[in-house]
């Protein structure tokens, strides 16, 4: 599947900023996830888009890690988003953290208060929400809005030395407890937190709230697109005033940690454009609801294939060329919407079509018996690994009288347009030639455990019969040198388009699909044994399926399906 360019605002808005020169045409975008979780499907359009136009425009992407919370951080995400974005396909110039900047975070609050643009304010959290008004209201000036500059700067100071208790003062910016947007009511700008950081240890107690971090951290790495998910719109007059305050690019003294760390940058005024995140139904986004899955024991862990992590959907077996051709078909907009699941199985679908050769797999398996072959006949075929490409050549298969067939291939009482196998009739069984159902074997209880065929020799693939019609073919494994494999069965994790609706009173965990994940013993043919780990096949009439990443051994294989052959909720929904 080639990964066709699509125009949209985005692109045109980069286009029109290297037409005029803006930033000398340099392009430096970031991707800035906080390692508090997984990344999952929607952090993928975010990455797709930042490091896409870095690499369309010959530019820069950054990965940054915002880690200024580090009561919620883990070095397990760090590690699991390096990963995603590697296997995703990406690659970044430089490999960051806001936590790089700490120094440069203080001096700019420094640099504020003596403009006398920010004061250290006591409210607690539940007064400052009391003081901050309403959509409709204006909210009302801090006691402390007032101190003079020199208190400010000696509070602040001492809050930095750890003299204060968590949540005791906060540093905010002053500036219009009246404006209509509330997020420049005098928003804080730092927080007391008295936790250790995966990075700094305990060198830091105050730590920077998220908009005030991120602008600086976009100017100091003069970043020139800052592309931002729709929730952040809001935002952007803040990111806006700190970088009209702070004047980054132009204060040297700002940046003197950084050069003294070695870290030798060339800060600019970044620019924030927003677009609508990625939503996908049948699933939920939430990183808090993913956590909950995940603490709760509702899933295997973050790396479930029923998951909508990246992680998951790589165990799953998703190509990652498929979820970048799904985001770039989707496009970029402001336009909020969310998009069927089965759109991006489609995408899996043509990518593993064209790549994934073709195997036989039998996962119900009922055993026949060719009963006009002698007992040890034993025989090797060949079969084209593909039937769209002849350069993955062909392998041998083996063949004895002795078979398995999927169960659902044989009806002893047909439903109307059944053209499989029924009692006295034939069918064509794949690269082998046509069988007559003889006879049917079944146990005590009535249940049927075994057929009795016989072949039509005439009809084996190159003699003249070979050309006699029959309405069906089915597949088959050799039972002699069959390999017996663990195979799960994955289907979507919700049993509804919107989990998150509750308007009849039920949460997202009411609606968990209990057919989510069924697990069975199937028989694979024998060149399927050896295999690695994350190897993709089309298992033919059933699937696609992929061994497992973590648990495929050669002694316990281990498949996961990807997806069906074909979309079954487009089928249902017509039914």
């Amino acid at each position: 599947m080639s990964e066709s360019v699509v125009n949209h605002f985005i692109r045109s808005m980069i286009e029109a900023d290297r037409a005029r020169g803006a930033h000398g045409g340099r392009v430096a975008t970031r991707f800035p996830p906080e390692p508090n979780g997984y990344l999952h499907l929607g952090h993928a359009k975010s990455i797709c888009l930042n490091f896409g136009m870095a690499r369309d425009f010959g530019g820069t992407c950054n990965l940054r890690f915002d880690d200024t919370n580090p009561a919620k951080e883990d070095i397990e995400y760090v590690n699991a988003i390096q990963d995603d974005v590697r296997w995703l396909g990406f690659e970044w110039a430089n490999l960051l953290h806001a936590s790089d900047y700490f120094e440069v975070f203080y001096l700019c609050g420094e640099k504020l208060i003596q403009q006398g643009l920010a004061y250290v304010c006591d409210l607690s959290a539940d007064d400052v929400r009391a003081y901050r008004g309403t959509l409709t209201e204006p909210g009302r000036n801090s006691p402390f809005r007032e101190r003079s500059m020199e208190e400010n700067l000696d509070l602040f100071r001492r809050m930095r030395a750890g003299e204060f208790d968590d949540g005791a003062r906060t540093l905010r910016a002053k500036i219009d407890m009246a404006s209509p947007n509330i997020n420049l009511r005098d928003p804080a700008l730092y927080r007391i937190r008295k936790v250790s950081h995966q990075n700094t240890g305990d060198t830091w107690c105050i730590y920077p709230m998220y908009d005030y971090a991120h602008c600086i951290s976009d100017a100091v790495e003069g970043i020139t697109h800052s592309l931002c998910t729709l929730e952040f719109e809001d935002h952007r007059p803040l990111y806006d005033w700190c970088l009209d305050q702070l004047d980054i690019e132009h204060d040297l003294a700002l940046t003197a940690p950084l050069r003294e760390k070695g870290l030798h940058m060339t800060p600019s005024r970044s620019r924030q454009t927003e677009f609508a995140r990625g939503n996908l139904d049948y699933t939920v986004m939430s990183k808090r609801k993913l956590i909950a899955l995940v603490q709760d024991g509702l899933v295997d862990g973050w790396n479930d294939p029923r998951m909508p992590t990246l992680s998951g959907a790589r165990r799953r077996g998703f190509p990652p060329a498929a979820i970048r051709t799904f985001w770039e078909r989707m496009g970029y907009s402001k336009q909020v919407a969310t998009i069927e699941y089965s759109v991006l199985e489609a995408c899996v679908r043509e990518v593993l079509d064209a790549e994934a050769s073709r195997r036989l797999a039998v996962l119900d398996p009922l055993p026949i018996e060719i009963i006009n072959l002698p007992a040890e006949h034993r025989e090797t075929l060949r079969f084209s690994n593909h039937p769209k490409d002849e350069a993955q050549g062909t392998r041998e298969v083996p063949f004895s009288p002795r078979l398995y067939i999927e169960r659902e291939d044989f009806a002893e009482v047909p439903p109307k347009g059944f053209h499989r196998l029924v009692p006295g009739g034939e069918v064509r069984l794949r690269g082998v030639g046509i069988v007559r159902c003889e006879d049917v074997v079944k146990n005590d209880a009535g249940d049927v455990t075994e057929l009795r065929v016989s072949l039509d020799t005439s009809t084996r693939p190159g003699l003249p019969g070979a050309e006699r019609k029959v309405k069906g073919t089915i597949h088959w494994v050799c039972a002699h040198s069959a390999i017996e494999a663990e195979v799960r069965l994955y289907d979507r994790l919700f049993d509804v388009p919107n989990p998150d609706d509750d308007s009849d009173g039920k949460t997202y965990r009411d609606h968990l699909n209990p057919g989510s994940k069924r697990i069975v013993r199937g028989y694979l043919e024998a060149s399927l044994a050896n295999l690695a780990a994350e190897s993709r096949f089309q298992f033919e009439r059933l699937g696609y399926f992929v061994s497992d990443r973590f648990d495929h051994t050669a002694e316990k294989p281990v498949f996961n399906r990807i997806v069906t052959l074909r979309d079954s909720y487009a089928k249902a929904a017509k039914s």
